[in-house]
């Protein structure tokens, strides 16, 4: 298939799909290394579709859902409060949308998570055990931000008040 069917093809699959889709899976059905459909996906986004890549693979930002509230919390802890944090957070049904970090050279790192259900959590989590990387906020000393999205501004109340109680919350020092 030519390059340019194969990203109206992509297109078309991206449009109609509501959960994200792995550039492996994409690969596969396009019968293509996954490297491709990354320089396809690049090469999209610069005829201005916007093409999200999450922790679960790719989806357009249209894609994402209705109505929603969203804030951003200020977070600290040790890689061992990771899935605690995480899972308090999808267990009252919210999403976690990103992970962002204060770099002392390059500012602002930010990486987009799309984690919405308890699966999600584990298999990001296992994706980072079987990679040969480390957590955003191993460059902070456990400082990062996560932006936060839930039907109500109840739930994000109470996903606030429990990530405080557990002592995750980053809180003014006086």
């Amino acid at each position: 298939m030519e390059a340019k069917k194969r990203r109206e093809k992509l297109k078309g699959v991206l449009e109609s799909g509501v959960n994200p889709i792995t550039g492996s899976k994409l690969a596969g059905f396009f019968d293509v290394t996954r490297q491709v459909i990354v320089q396809d996906i690049a090469l999209l986004r610069a005829e201005g579709y916007e093409i999200l890549a999450t922790s679960q693979g790719y989806i357009l930002k249209d894609n994402m859902g209705g109505k929603t509230y969203s804030k951003t919390i200020a977070c600290k802890h040790n890689k061992d409060d990771v899935k605690d944090e995480l899972m308090t957070i999808v267990k009252y049904g919210a999403k976690i949308k990103d992970v962002k970090v204060e770099h002392p050279i390059y500012g602002e790192i930010s990486g987009m998570l799309m984690l919405q259900t308890t699966e999600d959590v584990n298999k990001f989590l296992k994706n980072t055990q079987n990679k040969e990387t480390s957590l955003l906020a191993s460059l902070t000393d456990g400082v990062h931000l996560h932006t936060i999205e839930a039907f109500n501004e109840e739930v994000l109340e109470t996903i606030i008040k429990e990530l405080k109680d557990k002592g995750f919350l980053l809180e003014e020092e006086i």
